[in-house]
């Protein structure tokens, strides 16, 4: 497979002529899901679900679908009639040729006086696991390829570096970034990179990798 990364949360998964994007929010390309067979969503904060970005792939590609939680559902489910799928956690799907597992239920706490909202973390070809804003563990499951979001309003480095080392991946590489700045990188790798006992790394957008399934 290979990984093409997008801005912030997004990336393109890319196998025998058929894609995967995960995560086509506002915070990305506009033509981030331009070309996808398929599309998944994470959860229904703007970073993460943009209906224009999805709009544009449906237009590009009348078989194209998506699949998302219930809450993303009912806000676009009329928008692409019979091709959006509600999905939660325990899930197992084929999306263009790709097997899915859903893991996880809700976001992470922002802060107690703001309400949880559902969030679904996608375990690619039981290889390549993108939690969206959430630091879930997929349970029973070796993963190849974690998709780390390395920076967010919920989250602070301590537990980033703990997730790492809880889930043990092969290697992780940063999503979550579009908040961080560029002089606050090298310190984030840093301590990843030094603390979390796995191979870290940060592709720009565009940038791409092979990813073992």
């Amino acid at each position: 497979m290979k990984l093409i990364k997008k801005g912030h949360a997004c990336v393109r998964i890319e196998q025998d002529g058929r894609t995967l994007v995960i995560d086509p929010g506002g915070f990305s390309e506009g033509d981030a899901a331009v070309g996808a067979d398929a599309v998944l969503v994470t959860h229904e904060h703007q970073d993460h679900f943009d209906e224009g970005r999805l709009r544009a792939a449906m237009e590009a590609d009348p078989a194209a679908q998506i699949w998302c939680p219930r809450s993303v559902a009912e806000q676009i489910s009329t928008t692409f009639p019979g091709r959006v799928h509600t999905v939660g956690e325990g899930d197992a799907f084929e999306a263009a040729g790709f097997e899915v597992e859903v893991h996880g239920q809700l976001h992470a706490v922002i802060h107690p006086d703001i309400p949880r909202i559902a969030n679904c973390g996608y375990l690619v070809d039981g290889s390549l696991f993108h939690p969206g804003d959430a630091l879930t563990v997929p349970e029973g499951r070796d993963v190849d390829t974690l998709l780390l979001p390395v920076h967010a309003p919920w989250s602070k480095v301590s537990e980033v570096i703990d997730y790492v080392r809880e889930v043990a991946p092969r290697r992780a590489f940063d999503v979550h970034d579009g908040l961080l700045a560029d002089r606050a990188r090298p310190v984030y790798d840093r301590m990843i990179g030094d603390l979390g006992g796995v191979e870290h790394g940060r592709l720009a957008p565009g940038e791409s990798v092979g990813v073992a399934r």
